[in-house]
């Protein structure tokens, strides 16, 4: 459902199962374009009880369920599908799930054996209608990337996630890799007087913008670089069609103020439930 320019929609259980899904389906996507590219990886991704169920590896971020109880019920039988899917794989079992999810799914998760592991918050915005706070630096220019960029882009993202730890930066330049390829995603680059300054992507799903990927260069911070980002990518979502962009962040973080600066509002918390011990 669209809205007016401008308008936040309500937070139900509508608007969560949008979010949810748009997260889900980028995420998918992503898992189908590594079996396609990486065959070897096993990669794969299947629906149970409306639930995305991904494998991108055992070990990857990636490798757990989005919209477990929004979209049906989740009893026993399901949580036995999904377990198995996974432990097939040789990895454990995580389920990223919405506080708006069937209230009776928690105490199948509990009598299971699943602990909360992890926190995000889920923040959305109207594509258009709320003003930018203050003019971008006009040193900092954005383009799509074009194809044979991939690696160029890959290796822009890692190097601003490589502060953090190497295996972060790691992480970022293999998922740039993939990224670049897959559908309905599209891949920004940031460039501070010419030179490549930071990332961003976007993806579409469910008259959705998904935007993540941002990552600056050391040397580029604090220079408007992801604020460019952001607004270029919000003008593309509108081209395209999206009313509404999205985003996940760490609750409390330097990434969810910065969002909330630019017109970014919590929908809601989300809780990582990961699976201690076998089943039931």
């Amino acid at each position: 459902m669209s809205h007016p320019e401008g308008t936040y929609p309500l937070i139900d259980l509508s608007l969560a199962r949008r979010l949810e899904r748009t997260e889900a389906s980028a995420n998918a996507a992503f898992v189908a374009t590594r079996a396609r590219v990486q065959p070897e990886s096993g990669a794969t991704w299947t629906e149970v009880a409306g639930a995305y169920a991904m494998f991108d590896g055992v070990g990857s971020p990636l490798t757990q369920t989005f919209g477990l109880g929004l979209f049906a019920d989740a009893g026993e039988a399901e949580l036995d599908a999904l377990e198995a899917f996974f432990h097939q794989r040789g990895a454990g079992v995580d389920h990223e799930i919405s506080p708006l999810a069937a209230p009776a799914l928690l105490p199948h998760l509990n009598a299971r054996g699943y602990l909360p592991i992890e926190l995000t918050s889920v923040l959305f915005r109207p594509v258009a209608g709320v003003p930018s706070p203050a003019p971008a630096n006009e040193r900092v220019r954005v383009r799509r990337i074009e194809p044979e960029e991939a690696e160029l882009w890959a290796g822009v993202a890692a190097e601003g996630w490589s502060s953090e730890s190497a295996d972060v930066g790691a992480f970022m330049l293999d998922w740039g890799r993939v990224s670049a390829q897959s559908e309905n995603t599209f891949g920004f680059l940031a460039e501070l007087d010419g030179a490549p300054a930071g990332t961003g992507a976007l993806s579409i799903g469910e008259g959705t913008a998904l935007l993540a990927g941002a990552s600056t260069v050391p040397a580029a911070r604090r220079q408007g670089v992801q604020r460019a980002l952001l607004e270029a990518r919000l003008r593309f979502a509108a081209e395209r069609g999206c009313d509404l962009a999205m985003m996940g962040a760490l609750p409390g973080s330097a990434s969810q103020r910065n969002a909330e600066r630019q017109g970014f509002r919590v929908a809601y918390t989300r809780i990582k439930w990961q699976l201690r011990r076998s089943g039931a």
